[in-house]
């Protein structure tokens, strides 16, 4: 198809909005509702360009044989202009947010608005959650977290409620977010163009406890932030600062920079301990992995069944492990009153901070920082991470391998889990430790393995809407994975917001080129794992690692 596109014939494809054709041809077109990976939906009407005379949302509008497009007319910038000022009016005039940090207020600038004329209207409370927390005052209700929620979670927490300028973003029946079945995991906030909704911030608790010289303070990462927190200090996506990160906690305060990689480890020891117990006794099938705080809310809400029937795993996650083992065996080893230790853990997950205050948990956790708060953790202390010298990990409890690295992405636990499962059933090496069946983005992959000459399905999931579907048929496996947000952890709602599924892949890919440096790749070859074994935990499924290392779960209500 032909078309004019500011005076210069192309051939576009029909199928393609006239958004993405300014795209490919490098030309800038601001936008706040759309986002990819979500239907468009034209609300805000920033996206305006000209056809044949005509405005319309590039967004939503196709291209016509032989139309005239015009993206920089007077009468289009006239109208963007002004559709972006009405906006403002709906949005609260003092913003925290940095005005390059979110889409909106750094569009002022590049629009030429200095001012605004109207008085913002809105005046709603505060949702403050335990995980996320919502300003309406801020909202422009572009709708990209509710479709979020809706289109690629399918959790279907909040939608728009009343009409005219009374409309807003809200929960069902106005309900906060703490009381409906919302799952914490923050993919909303990654989508909120004028920080709307954004963390609940454990930021400053930290810093009054890393003031307090009598408490010995320890930090844990999870695998994925070392593949996502350079984005934060203008390092490409995927750039692995493993050794920056470290440099800079440690130059924060922290008495101790310990490696939840080590976690995982212990996760998968007794996460194929479990599998193996039930693949021996014929079942029950599948077992279905515990790690992502987001996806059990989401059984908790709307599988309950899951829980009754036991297919859930009772390990707790990698983070909550390694808390335990710090205020048990850490604390008896290095002679510290478990009530003097302090654990803050650093996650790319706002679900964490949920799960960190269930008292089932008996959590040995007592603050969690995302990725974000952990850069700004960085920034308040005028660190210079670009060029910080590379620290290690504490040895303590930092020791890991390449199955616990791998756990930030999609299919990685499983993969870490089925590398022992394998030689705990089968006794004899697994050569080829890499199931690359369940790498990548695919939403939902499968495969097979033999243990004890008899055939193990297994199965990944990665985003609610997937795991939904994954549930549909998961009587034909045996072993499934499922992690709530789009990637796996790597793209957690704690992580930087990222504007394409290529930011997701570099990440993973800086994951993978990590653990396979490593000199472990299987968690059982772990010496500091076996170390706890010996002198702590006796063996996998023990009394006593029943009692630190596993937990319960509970029916929750859909509405």
């Amino acid at each position: 198809m032909k078309i004019s596109l500011n005076n210069k014939n192309i051939e576009v494809d029909p199928g393609k909005s006239l958004l993405e054709i300014c795209r490919e041809n490098n030309i800038n077109i601001p936008t706040l509702c759309y986002q990819e990976g979500l239907k468009p939906g034209g609300r805000c009407r920033v996206c305006l360009v000209e056809v044949d005379g005509k405005l319309v949302t590039s967004c939503t509008e196709k291209p016509k044989e032989n139309s005239k497009i015009i993206t920089n007319s007077e009468k289009v910038l006239k109208a963007r202009k002004m559709n972006i000022e009405l906006i403002m009016a709906g949005h609260i005039t003092t913003c925290s947010i940095d005005k390059d940090a979110h889409d909106l207020c750094g569009m002022l600038e590049e629009i030429g608005l200095t001012g605004i004329r109207f008085e913002p209207i809105r005046k709603y409370k505060e949702d403050l959650g335990s995980s996320v927390v919502r300003n309406d005052n801020k909202c422009i209700n572009c709708g990209r977290c509710i479709r979020t929620c809706a289109e690629i979670q399918a959790v279907y927490a909040i939608d728009f409620a009343s009409r005219g300028y009374n409309e807003h973003v809200a929960p069902y029946c106005e309900h906060n977010l703490a009381d409906v079945a919302c799952i914490k995991c923050g993919q909303c906030i990654l989508h909120c163009p004028v920080g709307a909704i954004h963390e609940r911030e454990h930021l400053h608790e930290v810093m009054e406890v890393l003031k307090n010289k009598k408490k010995h303070v320890i930090v844990q990462t999870a695998p994925s932030i070392r593949a996502a927190l350079g984005e934060e200090f203008g390092l490409e996506p995927g750039t692995l600062v493993t050794g920056k990160m470290v440099a800079a906690l440690r130059k924060c305060g922290f008495d101790k920079v310990f490696d939840v990689n080590l976690g995982a480890d212990m996760t998968i020891m007794e996460e194929a301990s479990e599998f193996i117990k039930r693949f021996e006794n014929g079942g029950p099938f599948p077992m279905i992995t515990t790690c992502c705080p987001g996806w059990i809310l989401m059984m908790e809400h709307f599988y309950p069944d899951l829980i009754k029937n036991n297919n859930m795993s009772t390990c707790k996650s990698p983070h909550e492990m390694l808390g335990m083992l710090t205020k048990s065996y850490y604390a008896k080893k290095a002679n510290i009153d478990p009530k003097d230790i302090i654990v803050v853990s650093i996650m790319p997950c706002t679900a964490k901070k949920f799960e960190s205050t269930r008292p089932e948990l008996e959590t040995g956790v007592d603050y969690v920082l995302t990725t974000r708060e952990a850069a700004k953790l960085i920034r308040f202390n005028k660190i210079d991470f670009k060029n910080i010298k590379d620290e290690n990990f504490d040895p303590a409890l930092g020791i890991a391998t390449g199955a616990g690295a791998i756990f930030g992405a999609t299919g990685g636990v499983m993969e870490a889990a089925l590398r022992t499962a394998y030689e705990f059933g089968n006794q004899k090496t697994l050569e080829k430790v890499e199931f690359n069946e369940i790498r990548g983005m695919d939403g939902i992959k499968e495969g097979t393995v033999k243990v004890k000459g008899k055939t193990i399905k297994f199965a990944v999931a990665h985003g609610g809407a997937n795991n939904r579907k994954l549930l549909e048929n998961k009587d034909k496996y045996h072993f499934i994975e499922m992690m709530a947000c789009p990637g796996g952890c790597i793209g957690g709602g704690g992580q930087p917001p990222h504007i394409s599924k290529d930011i997701l892949k570099k990440r993973i890919k800086a994951i993978y080129k990590e653990e396979s440096n490593m000199e472990f790749k299987k968690s059982h070859e772990n010496p500091i794992v076996r170390k706890i074994y010996k002198e702590y935990l006796d063996h996998p499924l023990s009394e006593k690692a029943e009692k630190f290392l596993h937990t319960k779960y509970t029916k929750r209500s859909q509405f």
